[in-house]
């Protein structure tokens, strides 16, 4: 009799981790990764090698909401219980939002549309336990209108070369920024005490590394007047890293949504 031949699924899951105890998304030889985490756990599920494909690399410290993965797989387990399965062999600080079958075309990185990424800020000049691990604390005074108005600069179709990691190895450094939204409110790890927050929130075409944080630096220092607003323009046009801020801490980033 001859065997039935296995059909082969392309999985889905949407994933949030806090990154603070992990070297990044991807992974790597002698350190603690989330795509390792989660290939075992599956892994494990499914008792086959399994190869995680991630919309994006988050570096070390990073944080997502909303991250989103798939893998092939011929496993019968039902579409939920990759949900809840997973989320019992996870460690806590990592939890599948949902899983869901999708056409076996469908590829977490090559079909994403756009993705938004949030950088948060939060004025004191207090140590702030709630937060020191998922938000930039600065004791400077920023002003959201100049940020604003920096922030118009960035938006469209650019060379961002200024805002990308030295060191990196890409085709391209063009890239389209269709929004960029920068809100001011109060931490709400704090309420009802009063801490100001600035949540600078980017969705773009795709990201160069580093791109977010070294723009959510550079809206820091026009915030703080020590650059002004049309500084943008010059940084984005100088095509050199060398002409803009250090970059931003990374545990005050994080991957809201993969657009597909």
């Amino acid at each position: 009799m001859i065997g039935r031949k296995k059909t082969t699924r392309n999985i889905r899951i949407d994933i949030s981790y806090d990154g603070s105890n992990y070297h990044g998304w991807q992974r790597q030889k002698g350190q603690v990764t989330i795509q390792e985490v989660l290939e075992n756990a599956v892994s494990k599920m499914t008792r086959e090698k399994i190869n995680l494909l991630g919309s994006g690399r988050t570096d070390a410290g990073v944080h997502a909401i909303c991250q989103v993965a798939n893998f092939l797989t011929s496993s019968k387990i039902p579409i939920d219980g990759f949900e809840k399965g997973l989320n019992s062999l996870l460690p806590e600080d990592v939890a599948i939002i949902s899983a869901k079958e999708v056409p076996l075309q469908f590829h977490a990185r090559k079909s994403a549309k756009s993705k938004t990424y949030r950088y948060r800020i939060v004025e004191s000049d207090k140590r702030l336990a709630l937060v020191h691990r998922r938000a930039w604390i600065t004791s400077e005074s920023l002003r959201l209108a100049p940020m604003q108005e920096a922030a118009r600069f960035l938006i469209g179709t650019h060379d961002f070369s200024s805002f990308m990691a030295a060191g990196s190895n890409i085709s391209s450094t063009i890239r389209t920024i269709n929004t960029i939204e920068i809100r001011q409110t109060l931490c709400p790890e704090y309420l009802p005490l009063e801490f100001t927050e600035f949540q600078i929130e980017i969705n773009a075409n795709g990201f160069l590394r580093y791109m977010v944080r070294n723009i959510s630096a550079l809206l820091k220092e026009v915030g703080c007047g020590r650059l002004s607003s049309r500084d943008a323009t010059a940084i984005v046009k100088a095509r050199d890293r060398a002409v803009s801020p250090p970059t931003a801490p990374p545990w005050g980033l994080y991957l809201v949504k993969v657009y597909y």
